[in-house]
Parts: structure tokens; sequence; C-alpha cells
């Protein structure tokens, strides 16, 4: 169970939510039958080591219900308080999706990233207002509500959900905690409209570090996530408190020198702009090349090929990072097979 009451989940966050949140992606057995315990349990350790203050426990991935709570309960198990862990409402129904977060809660998970369903057409902003609140009264968890073009909602508004409508979420439930404020990418006038109005109330956030850290830069940004940091190793959380104590050209001389990794990042999930899905294989893939485990994937997933593993590899070389040697076909294998 969470460690605050649902009435205390902002102040929560305000007082808890320091610092940079990635990702972990589950990793399966080499029969892709069932999850892989050492192959997560090293992950929570990596995280960890890099400095990481939480991570989102990605969903998508194919696991059914059952399997995503055992994934909640290692990783709590491993953290044992030293990782703050994010459940993923990313299921395929709000029925599912209550199921799912109803056993992240018993294995003690932080916070969470509310999703909406692939299957899911509002009609109308409030369509997305209702669905988010049905969410949130069934969970006493601190809920970050996330704005961003993947989920096809620019029919009812430029910025995917109104920012009206953010405005109303924030102020009509009581355990929205924290906004990742995409709305409007490319542009950053989503993070800048949500910010203007509401840091004062939740966290308010931008994800992904080439933005994130000179936004950080110029307004008292406390909390950064969920995204694929790791591909940088420990880069982005030592920015991040960098500029946090104010050392900024400490922390502009490290984001200078790892701008050719970001580049071939950049380029590589360039993907995503076509399908509004995340390619979790090529996120995975990042993490594996900073000596997280790697390993297989269920179907469906998105395939990764050798010109985007050669780019984002030599991206990190460029960029002076100490990556592992071991060949590529070893990703699909893993650090701790099972």
């Amino acid at each position: 169970m969470a460690e605050y009451k649902k009435s205390e989940a902002r102040d929560w966050a305000k007082s808890q939510m320091h610092g940079v949140a990635n990702v972990i992606i589950p990793t399966f057995t080499q029969d892709l039958k069932a999850l892989n315990e050492r192959a997560i349990r090293h992950d929570v350790r990596k995280e960890i080591e890099f400095g990481f203050w939480g991570a989102l426990l990605v969903s998508e991935t194919a696991t059914t219900v059952p399997e995503y709570g055992q994934f909640a309960q290692w990783a709590v198990d491993e953290g044992r308080g030293n990782l703050r862990l994010i459940h993923h409402a990313s299921f395929n129904t709000l029925e599912e999706n209550i199921e799912a977060v109803k056993a992240s809660e018993r294995a003690g998970a932080d916070l969470v990233l509310l999703s909406y369903p692939a299957n899911f057409y509002p009609e109308s902003a409030e369509d997305v207002f209702e669905y988010t609140r049905a969410f949130c009264e069934q969970t006493d968890l601190g809920v970050i509500i996330f704005p961003v073009p993947l989920w096809g909602f620019e029919r009812l508004h430029p910025a995917g959900i109104p920012p009206a409508m953010i405005d109303r979420m924030v102020e009509e439930i009581p355990n929205i905690v924290a906004v990742k404020a995409e709305g409007g990418m490319p542009t950053i006038a989503g993070f800048a409209e949500t910010w203007r109005k509401l840091s004062d109330k939740v966290v308010v956030t931008f994800p992904i570090e080439d933005d994130a850290i000179p936004l950080a830069m110029l307004v008292n940004m406390q909390f950064m996530g969920t995204s694929d940091s790791e591909y940088y190793g420990p880069m982005v959380p030592r920015m991040f408190n960098l500029v946090r104590e104010g050392n900024i050209d400490q922390a502009m001389a490290l984001y200078w020198q790892i701008h050719p990794a970001r580049v071939a990042h950049i380029s590589s999930n360039a993907l995503m702009k076509g399908t509004n899905f995340v390619h979790r294989m090529l996120w995975k893939y990042e993490g594996w090349l900073n000596g997280f485990n790697g390993g297989p994937l269920r179907a469906p997933t998105m395939r990764l090929v050798d010109s985007q593993m050669k780019a984002l590899r030599q991206g990190l070389i460029a960029s002076g990072l100490e990556i592992t040697p071991d060949p590529d076909s070893e990703f699909y294998v893993g650090r701790n097979p099972a």
C-alpha cells in the first residue's frame, strides 16, 4: 500500500517527487511463456545504481494483469524503498485498468501514469474527463495525467486534451498529483501553458531530456519523467540534479557531450509519429547498451533492425559513454536468460 492517504496524495507528490523517472520494460523467459524474475530485479538494481528517483513499470508488452501484478511485486521488493515505482495504466479497457491498478496498489506501487485504451474513441472532451474521473475514483494512488498526441484526441483540440479540461481535472479530481505535459508536441506550448496555470497546484513535468533540461534551467521543475532516459546511462539524472543545484554550466557541458547520442535517439524514435505507439523493443535495446538486461519481448512488438541498433550504439560511442562491447545478437538473449 502507498505511504500516503488518498487525501494526502498531492502534498506527498510535492514533497517527494524530486528527480528523474525512466522506465522498466519487463523481460520474459526465452520461451516467452512467463516473466523473468532475475532480469526484472537486475533492471531495478541498475535504475538505483544510475541515480533514478523512480521508474514506470511498462505494461504495453502483452503482459496479462496477473503477470503485471507479479512484475510490480518483484520490482517493489527489489527496490526496497530506494526506487519509486509508477504503475502504467495502459491496459485494454477501463475495467481491466482498474483491476491492474488494484494489483499494483497491493504490491506497493507509489503512483500511476494514466494512458487511454487503443479502442477508446471519445466523442467529446467530456468523455475524456469521465474516463479519467472513473479511473481515479477507483484508486487510492496519486495519478499523473498525460496529455500527448499518442491518444489521437487532436480532433477535440489541437493540444489533444483541451487545456481548460486539464484545469478542470486538477480542480475536481483530488488524487491527480502531476501532469506529464506533452500536449501540442512537438512544440512545448502544452507544457508552458500547463506550467503557468497549474504548477502551484500539482507537479508539472516535461519528460524528454532534450527539452526538459533546458526548461529546468528556466522554471523550477522538480520532477522529470517518464521516458527512456536510460539510453544515456546515468547522465540524465546527473544533468537534472546539477540544474536543480544551480550548477548550470556543468549540466550543459554534459548536455552537449551527449548530443551525438541525442541525435541518434531522435532519429531512431521518429517511427512513433506514424504508429502512435512507443517502440518498446528499441527502448529496451537502448537500456541494454548501458547494462540493463535486454531480452525478448512478446508479439505484437515493433521490430528492431540493424541500422537502428548501429546508429544508437555509434551515438553513445561518439558521446564518450561506456557501453557494452557485447554483440547485438546478445540483446535478444539478455543478461539473465531464463
